[in-house]
This record gives C-alpha cells, structure tokens and sequence, in this order.
C-alpha cells in the first residue's frame, strides 16, 4: 500500500523541505509542537500539528523513542520521515516503524545498524577489499591498547568514536605522549554524544579532500550514484562549504570512486537514498570513511545537478518501487555550491551566536535556492543548532558558480545575530579556495583572516552606528529636560551623570 500520510521527526529546514515534496506527491504530512519551539515557522507549512508543547515539556522529543511512537499511533500515520540528526541514524527507531507496520523512510535497521557501527562498517570493507585507511577494525580498549596500535601503524593517528559523527568523538594524536589524554577525551565524549563510549583509531589522512558519494538504491537491486560533492571546507570535521561535483575528480576517477560507493551499498543490500564518504590524499588514492544511512544537510548541490528529487525517490523506494533512473541516466549538469548559513561568531572560533533575527533579507533568483527554517522574529537558542539557511547556488560550470555565489551572498543580510556569511565571503575570494586544490586543513593553512568585509559593509555598520548615537544623544535630551522638571527621572541616567563630574 503507498503511502498516504507522513510523519516528520524532525523539525526546521529539513522538515520544510520533506513538506515541499510531499505536496507535490499528495501526501499529508504532520508536524510535532514542542514546548521549545510552539510558534516554530515549519509548524506552519505541514498539514497536521500534533501538539507535544503542554504534554511534554522535555526539549527531546525527537530523541525519545517511546513517545514517537505513541504519536505515530494516535496520528495513524502511513510512514515516518526521520530527515537528519535525531533519530534518522537510529536502528531500533526503524525497527519499533517497521513492527508497528509503518513505513520508516530509510534503509532497514540492519543496514543501519552495520554502517552506523564505524568498527563493523570496517570489518565488512576490509572483508570485501574496500580501500580503508590502515588501523583497526574492532573497539579499543583502553589507552596502552591504543598505543600500541599507533606505534604499529605511525603517527598521526585519529581515535574516532565507533558510533555517530559530526566530528565528536574524534581526536588526532601526533606523539606517543598525547595519546592517554586524547583516549580520555575521545571516549567521554562519544559517551555524551552516542550514549556510546566505543572508540576505534587508524592512520590519520594528513590534508585529504572529503569526497562523498550520493547513492540511491531500492529494493529490486538497482544501485546508482548521482556523482560526488565535496565537503572539504571544514572546521573540526563539520561541513561548512559544499559543492557538486568535485573540482578533484576527473572523469575516470569519479567513475573508480563511485562504482566503489555502488559495490558498498550492493554490499549490504542498501535501500533508499546515503552517502558513501571518501578521503582522498595526494597521491589520488581514496579511502573508505563511513556512510551515511540517511539523507544529508548538503543534498541540495547534487539535486541542482542532477535534477532529481532524493526525498521523492526516498519515499518511492519505501513504497517499494523501483527507481525512476539508471546509471545511464544520470549527467551531471553544472555546478553547484552550498553555504550553510550559522548563527556563529566566527572570530570567536565559530561559536555559536545565540539571539533574535531582527531582520532578514533572502536572495532570490532563477538558480538560488534557499532552505532556511526560521523567519524574521524568530530566536537562535541553545535548544537546537545555529543553522539559518543553506544558500544554494548553481552555475553552468565552476567559476560561475563562485561568481554568482558571491553575488548571492552580497544580497543576504541578517540583522540581531553573527553569523558565517563573511566567512564564506573569505574562502571565495581565496586562491586556493578558486584553484580546487584546498584540503580539509584550509581554514589551518590557507586563511589568514577569518572574516571579510567590505567598504559597503562598513559604510552600512557606520551608518547603523549613527543612528543609534543620535537615538541615544536624543534620549539622554529628554532624560535631562526631565530631570531639570523634576519628572521621569532615570536613576540611571542620573548615575551616569553623577560620575562625570
């Protein structure tokens, strides 16, 4: 039987998003109210809110298994979406739909379970001759362990948390005598992050480019990829900068890489749409990372260029049909780049920005695209991530692409938060950003300053700058008037006063 109805775990731009295609297929969809966000901007683009905001206060109800599933029964829902982060990665959330008779738009539990697992992900690439970075393939017990394995294998290492991603969990390891501590840190906080204190170690990759391929698969045996993104620009192994396709790949490299990531998903019987995640050094030689058994933030770059809805083929593959496209079928036409949008203050080492957006300008255009979950009045809080908007911008070929990237980001202005737009003003205007020969060490090796700005900006800045002292020259007028008519009198303008005789 298709499915009728949706529920989305989740929230923000990705629940926007998933909303987008479901109405094009005429599917219902239904939104989650929670006490955190009540007047959230998705809630007003599903068909049907359940509301959680009185009867659960918890901000977790997207991590809370249980009272999923009571709503999935109350709702009556035919599927679940589970988009990205929360749950989407989570083996017994997909078993609990599947036993419920509900359909969990993704892969099957096992298929989870294995490549959500980076030990057993390596135990069945080094079984099958996948190429893999040299060091273990099961957990580490301890720190002496730990050593041993890297005085075998070389310095660098990494120690990597056997479960989840997004950079946590993680720690390089250059000399034997910082091992102990980084096994420590590495471990605590995979434990807080995954409830998972498993960790691994292997070679650590010195200046790789991050190459990931985008697969879709269905339950008929059919395997394809969409062409690769890069994720390279990076800062302690969160994304920042994607684009589609590589500016690293030749042809019959992308050919050797992304039959590489079909014989991966043939292995394990993928369904629905991942990523199969590469490191490439060099030398040209790759090495299996991991892969993602759900849709990813940057799924916008490979959709620009190729033309093909995932989240639509993600909800036919749980259908069970077959896949509207071939290998054949599959040209990668153009270019295309995503900024991801944050509320961080990226002189303060990318710190999250919290506050309201007081005023937020969007740019428009034939090949821009923005997903963005918040409007104008809306609060980044420590709830949830920093994340505004993925702006996305296509080009017929790479360097349009930077160009009218630039000029998308020259018309996006967010008033009351920091955030990363000058950033990414910086890295497209950099050499080696524009050559393609930027690794994941960039922001370490090639940026001399963290932020751009130009004459505009700082016209903008004085200006708004003056307008507030005139305000505030104004104000402390009234305030004087005020206190000479002995009315109204602010103690502490009067303070201030005071301390300047």
């Amino acid at each position: 039987m298709s499915i009728k109805s949706i529920l989305i775990a989740n929230r923000g731009e990705i629940a926007i998003r998933i909303v987008r295609t479901c109405k094009i297929m005429g599917i219902e969809t239904w939104g989650i109210k929670t006490s955190a966000e009540p007047t959230a901007h998705y809630l007003t683009h599903v068909d049907k809110i359940f509301d959680m905001s009185d009867e659960y206060p918890e901000v977790l109800v997207f991590l809370d298994v249980e009272k999923l599933m009571n709503i999935i029964k109350e709702t009556g829902v035919d599927g679940v979406h589970p988009g990205y982060g929360f749950l989407a990665e989570n083996a017994y959330f997909a078993q609990r739909c599947i036993s419920e008779g509900v359909k969990f738009i993704g892969p099957s539990p096992d298929v989870i379970h294995k490549m959500g697992n980076k030990t057993v992900a390596r135990q069945i690439a080094t079984k099958h001759d996948i190429p893999l970075a040299s060091g273990t393939t099961h957990t580490i017990r301890d720190a002496a362990e730990a050593k041993k394995v890297a005085d075998k294998i070389g310095y660098p290492v990494i120690i990597k948390a056997a479960s989840g991603g997004g950079g946590r969990g993680m720690r390089i390891i250059h000399k034997a005598e910082e091992l102990a501590q980084m096994f420590r840190l590495a471990t605590n906080e995979a434990e807080k992050a995954f409830n998972d204190p498993s960790v691994f170690i292997e070679k650590y990759i010195q200046n790789p480019k991050h190459i990931e391929f985008q697969i879709l698969a269905d339950s008929h045996g059919n395997v394809v990829h969409l062409g690769e993104r890069e994720c390279s620009i990076q800062r302690k192994h969160q994304k920042l900068i994607e684009e589609a396709p590589s500016p690293a790949l030749t042809p019959e490299l992308r050919k050797i890489m992304g039959d590489t990531a079909v014989r991966i998903a043939e292995i394990v019987k993928y369904e629905s749409a991942g990523t199969v995640e590469f490191l490439l050094d060099q030398n040209n030689d790759f090495y299996f990372m991991e892969m993602n058994t759900r849709i990813q933030v940057e799924h916008p770059v490979t959709e620009m260029i190729t033309g093909i809805d995932l989240i639509k083929e993600q909800i036919r593959v749980a259908n069970g049909e077959k896949l509207t496209v071939t290998q054949k079928d599959i040209k990668l036409n153009g270019w295309a780049i995503e900024c991801r949008i944050n509320a961080e203050d990226v002189q303060a080492r990318f710190s999250p920005y919290l506050g309201t957006i007081e005023k937020m300008v969007l740019p428009v255009g034939e090949n821009i695209r923005v997903d963005s979950g918040v409007i104008e009045g809306d609060s980044i809080s420590p709830n949830f991530d920093s994340m505004i908007a993925k702006l996305i911008v296509w080009g017929e070929d790479r360097q349009t692409a930077i160009k009218e990237t630039k000029k998308a980001l020259n018309k996006l202005w967010i008033k009351g938060l920091k955030t990363t737009t000058p950033f990414f003003k910086t890295v497209l205007n950099n050499e080696s950003f524009n050559c393609g020969t930027f690794t994941t060490s960039f922001i370490e090796t090639e940026l001399e300053v963290m932020h751009e700005s130009n004459e505009e900006e700082e016209v903008l800045a004085a200006w708004f700058a003056t307008l507030k002292y005139i305000d505030e020259r104004e104000k402390d007028t009234l305030d004087q008037v005020d206190y000479e008519q002995g009315k109204n009198i602010n103690p502490w303008v009067l303070n201030k006063r005071l301390k300047s005789f």
